[in-house]
């Protein structure tokens, strides 16, 4: 998104550095493909966090996009952008310009949305946002279910309210994955202005005193530098950005000190903060063949979705697994909904595993807005090992309420009676669960990320805070950081589209302050590429 916009105009000049390889993979582009992608050893950096301690001792798999487009090019493409109560808490803990109001018009604007137009959302921006365009019959009995709980069907969950139950926009364009690469990247991967290194894994930030004048990586073997004259910027999510920070020696100086690192800037907020949505699966058998199961159970069930893909771009290969949504309050009180559902259409012991030989169906349920807070630290002082994620999961007791709650209402939601014919049986939990405390020991035993770690480098003017309100890093020159890892708080719900807003805003920010700076030196050529030793880009215009 940045490369994007920092290059429309011509006058500045963006170096892109990306670890991974180029999204050509046609596992990327085809919906249902994050199956494939979800374990892939060369699209995905594979983290595992730590071994929880609420969670059984269990080390919990964090897939994270390690290709062009990042997490955008692997993730289950549901389009949701959270709350407007989510925004407008970060503009009351202090954030001037992200209430709401401030950012809905950024939403709008990066959105190409397949109904049109309107108040609430774009139809000229680059993001394509589409309707699930024939309707599961699976789908509709939960709806109807969902009805006979007093949850309203709704068709829209991004106009701010989001109560309700109904089918996701996903992130695709005539049956073709729409990541971040496809929307914005590849648009702009032509102007001579923006310059594109895949394979570029970058170790540490160069530091002159208290400003950031470029950034060190390793390429093909050697290591390489670039300077910017203007600014970098770090958008490696909520892991690897802290990791980057710490590995530069901005952080807390006790965290430092552990792995020998000098300290340049004394950061104690870097890598604290860290929030994620736990989802809790419950699955079940289904009475009729009508699932993703009984599609892929056969090479004729393949053959036959594979051909309605290639002749209409439509079918299950078109629309992934998660097709419809719920958002609603489990918790008491009177204010927006706490918990969403992932209705998937299909069911497998773990997400990305063989799916079950039997038709069936998974109900995803995960608490919005945990109070539960992790950390990211590093492992040692070398740049290509994984940090150290510890998440925390259940620590709270509303977190552990709420949790409960959720899997309590996916039960009565299976008990319905639209729904107690199609549901033939609870194969996890299984009826044997019954009880608070057995459902919160499933909950420990099973539950995992719904990929969507966030706020280990948060805005704000606190003592923990990372950036300012602008996404610059407190008491550094040079250095912004855009991804989730700003967020203050986790918004409620998925985190794709809420990053591609936080990129165009800062995309205006970054370019306003470049029109009120001293006028730069005129545009220079970039250095070719050596062979060993140094990369010096050009000291020109260089966002």
């Amino acid at each position: 998104v940045l490369a994007n916009r920092l290059t429309e105009d011509g006058r500045h000049r963006v170096l892109l550095l990306e670890a991974g390889p180029r999204d050509r993979s046609p596992w990327i582009h085809l919906p249902i493909g994050y199956g494939k992608t979800m374990f892939h050893k060369t699209l995905n950096w594979g983290f595992y966090t730590e071994p929880e301690p609420t969670m059984k001792g269990r080390r919990i798999y964090w897939p994270r996009g390690r290709t062009l487009g990042g997490s955008s090019s692997i993730n289950g493409l549901i389009y949701i952008r959270g709350q407007a109560e989510d925004y407008d808490a970060w503009a009351q803990a202090g954030n001037r310009g992200w209430a709401w109001q401030d950012v809905l018009p950024y939403f709008i604007r990066s959105e190409h949305n397949s109904r049109g137009a309107s108040p609430a959302h774009g139809a000229d921006g680059p993001l394509w946002c589409s309707d699930i365009e024939h309707k599961h019959e699976l789908i509709e009995t939960i709806i109807a279910g969902a009805g006979e709980l007093g949850v309203p069907r709704t068709d829209d969950f991004n106009g701010g309210d989001q109560e309700g139950v109904g089918y996701y926009q996903l992130f695709t364009r005539h049956g073709l994955r729409c990541s971040t690469a496809a929307a914005y990247l590849r648009p702009a991967r032509r102007r001579p202005n923006l310059r594109i290194e895949v394979g570029a894994h970058a170790t540490d930030l160069i530091l002159e005193g208290t400003r950031a004048v470029g950034i060190r990586y390793r390429q093909g073997g050697a290591m390489r530098e670039a300077r910017a004259a203007r600014e970098v910027i770090l958008a490696a999510g909520a892991l690897q950005s802290p990791q980057l920070l710490l590995l530069s020696g901005i952080g807390a100086p006790e965290e430092l000190a552990r792995h020998g690192i000098a300290v340049r800037h004394a950061l104690p907020g870097v890598g604290r903060n860290l929030q994620d949505h736990l989802q809790i699966r419950l699955m079940y058998r289904v009475a009729k063949p009508i699932t993703t199961n009984d599609d892929l159970a056969s090479v004729w069930g393949q053959a036959r979705i594979g051909l309605q893909w290639l002749l209409k771009r439509s079918g299950p290969l078109a629309v992934g697994i998660n097709q419809g949504g719920l958002f609603t309050r489990v918790m008491p009180g009177d204010g927006a909904p706490d918990v969403q559902f992932h209705f998937g259409t299909l069911s497998a012991d773990l997400a990305g595993a063989k799916p079950h030989p039997w038709s069936g169906c998974t109900f995803s349920v995960c608490q919005l807005r945990p109070e539960s807070r992790g950390t990211v630290t590093l492992r040692s002082a070398d740049p290509f090992e994984a940090p150290v994620m510890r998440a925390n999961y259940l620590a709270t007791e509303t977190d552990r309420l709420c949790t409960v709650a959720g899997i309590k209402f996916a039960r009565r939601l299976a008990g319905t009676a639209a729904l107690k014919s199609l549901l033939v049986e609870e194969h996890k939990p299984g009826a044997a669960v019954q009880g608070d405390a057995a459902l919160l020991d499933f909950a420990r035993e099973a539950g995992a990320t719904i990929f969507h770690p966030s706020g280990t480098c948060k805005m704000g003017d606190d003592p923990l805070a990372v950036t300012d309100a602008r996404l610059r890093v407190h008491g550094m020159a040079g250095l912004r950081v855009v991804d989730c890892s700003i967020m203050p708080t986790l918004v409620s719900g998925n985190t794709s589209a809420p990053v591609v807003m936080i990129a165009e805003k800062a995309s205006d920010m970054i370019l306003e302050e470049a029109r009120t700076a001293a006028a730069p030196s005129p545009v220079q050529e970039w250095a070719p590429l050596p062979e060993q030793g140094t990369l010096k880009a050009a000291t020109a215009r260089h966002a």
